[in-house]
């Protein structure tokens, strides 16, 4: 989400009008220009009056809507565009305020309420060219015809500029905190899961211990000659048993989990099923060449989301640029562990291979990147490092490396 509080709108009113009241004064009493005074005072009061309205709306809600910024911005714009009227039109130095609405409207508001904001503020720029009231300055102040037009020309297109400029950039930054966004629902979504399954293995083996005795009790009850002598006893007790049968089956479907994984507190894993897992949720028809060059037997590592995020989306993309084959290969020290995941296919380009990790950079140039820069930082945060080259034929590789304390091996 990128909302604008309505409390930041609120303050930045206030700054406006407080030296909007000072400007006033200053050149009313102290550098003795004659402006309406009455009039430009009572455009400020209405500026108060809106304020004070938004400070009650704030209480109710925090942010606002985007069509209601979007109206504020616009009376912003228009009670500026009042005040230059009054005061000297478009020479007035603070003129260039009327930029303010329009990068704050670049920054978080839709493209289209910025291209209307912006249009009108252009238009309000020509209107104040040929209508305004005109300040006395003295005979010897003397402003030539072309330096007006030039100056319009410049607001015009510093208004344009300002507006693409702040959304292109907002929008970028939208886009990176709306991915890692995602990705960290995502990992809290799987934590979750994984939770949930262990929370129901767990309740199947406690759960399981009275089930039975419960059966050992059903059965003895079976057997006892007094009971069986009343049929409707005995059907009562054998629908009792095949309830708990059916009971018990249930709990052992909660312990099943189809990853195999448990609460990373709980159970550790191996990199190699990890890898397996992740490579059977994408696959189609390509193959998997796991390659284990351990001089030991693979060690266990504590079951973590990241890892689990970080190498779904590294072999997802393993798959999507290979020709056949997917290669997995894992090395171990005694100071660390790396995964060297390579694919068969036309490898890195030489002109990003050096900006892989960075958002908006990709293989082919089409997607946005943003998998590869969560997945790079998802592994440094944990303290890994994730480099990026091609094979001898030129195929595509990615090489994480994990200390061996990070992963608790």
């Amino acid at each position: 989400m990128n909302t604008i509080l309505l409390g930041n709108l609120i303050k930045i009113r206030w700054i406006a009008i407080f030296g909007q009241i000072f400007a006033i004064f200053f050149v009313s009493f102290f550098i003795n220009i004659q402006i309406p005074l009455i009039e430009t005072l009572l455009i400020i009061l209405l500026s108060v009056f809106v304020n004070l309205y938004s400070y009650f709306e704030e209480r109710k809600n925090k942010s606002i809507s985007n069509v209601k910024a979007f109206s504020f911005l616009l009376f912003d714009t228009l009670q500026l565009g009042f005040l230059l009227f009054l005061t000297g039109g478009i020479i007035n130095p603070f003129s260039i305020l009327i930029l303010a609405p329009v990068i704050t409207s670049a920054s978080y508001l839709p493209a289209l309420m910025t291209v209307i904001l912006s249009t009108i503020s252009i238009i309000i720029i020509i209107l104040l060219n040929f209508y305004f009231l005109p300040l006395n300055l003295g005979d010897e102040f003397y402003l030539p015809e072309i330096y007006s037009f030039g100056l319009v020309i410049a607001l015009i297109i510093t208004v344009i500029f300002i507006a693409i400029y702040a959304y292109l950039f907002a929008s970028s930054s939208r886009k990176i905190s709306n991915a890692l966004s995602a990705s960290k629902l995502q990992i809290l979504n799987q934590k979750k899961i994984t939770e949930v399954g262990s929370l129901s293995a767990a309740a199947a083996h406690e759960l399981g211990t009275p089930l039975n005795t419960i059966f050992l009790i059903l059965n003895d009850l079976l057997k006892e000659k007094k009971l069986k002598d009343d049929h409707h006893i005995v059907k009562d007790i054998i629908l009792l048993k095949s309830q708990a049968e059916r009971c018990k089956e249930i709990l052992q479907r909660f312990s099943k989990n189809p990853l195999k994984l448990k609460d990373k507190f709980l159970e550790k894993v191996k990199i190699t099923d990890l890898i397996k897992i992740n490579f059977e949720k994408f696959n189609k028809d390509k193959k998997l060449n796991i390659k284990n060059e351990l001089n030991i037997d693979e060690p266990e590592i504590i079951y973590k989301d990241e890892i689990m995020y970080a190498l779904s989306n590294i072999i997802q993309n393993a798959i999507f640029y290979s020709e056949k084959i997917v290669t997995a290969k894992l090395k171990y020290s005694k100071k660390n562990l790396k995964i060297i995941i390579s694919d068969d296919g036309n490898g890195f380009s030489k002109d990003i291979i050096d900006k892989l990790g960075e958002p908006y950079i990709s293989k082919n140039n089409q997607g946005m990147g943003l998998g590869i820069f969560i997945t790079k930082n998802l592994i440094e945060n944990m303290g890994g490092d994730l480099d990026f080259y091609n094979t001898k034929d030129e195929g595509a590789v990615v090489e994480i490396t994990f200390d061996n304390s990070i992963l608790n091996i």
